[in-house]
């Protein structure tokens, strides 16, 4: 079964590898995670190279159907997140070589 990391983890390596406080680590991480939050609300793109872009993007209203009853319904307008793996991190994955992206 594959485990989900959790910000408590993140925050853990952060302490054993970097060197800070267990709370510094914490803080660390809550501010970046905060400052991607805030970035991205704002509509956005983050880019963090060799890893991935995560964008925002507005959905249109569309019609829906519900699947019990059949019956259309107006799906309103909205935002939708998304996340663009960079190539390095697609052929990490896949166990593949690339070159490092800029």
């Amino acid at each position: 079964m594959m485990e989900t990391i959790t910000r408590a983890n993140l925050a853990e390596a952060i302490y054993a590898q970097v060197g800070l406080s267990r709370n510094e680590s914490a803080d660390l991480l809550e501010n970046v995670l905060e400052r991607i939050s805030a970035v991205l609300e704002a509509g956005e793109s983050v880019k963090i190279s060799s890893f991935g872009t995560f964008l925002v993007r507005q959905k249109g209203q569309r019609i829906g159907r519900n699947p019990k009853t059949g019956v259309e319904v107006p799906i309103l307008p909205r935002k939708v997140l998304s996340f663009r793996p960079s190539q390095v991190l697609k052929a990490r994955i896949n166990h593949e070589e690339v070159e490092d992206e800029a």
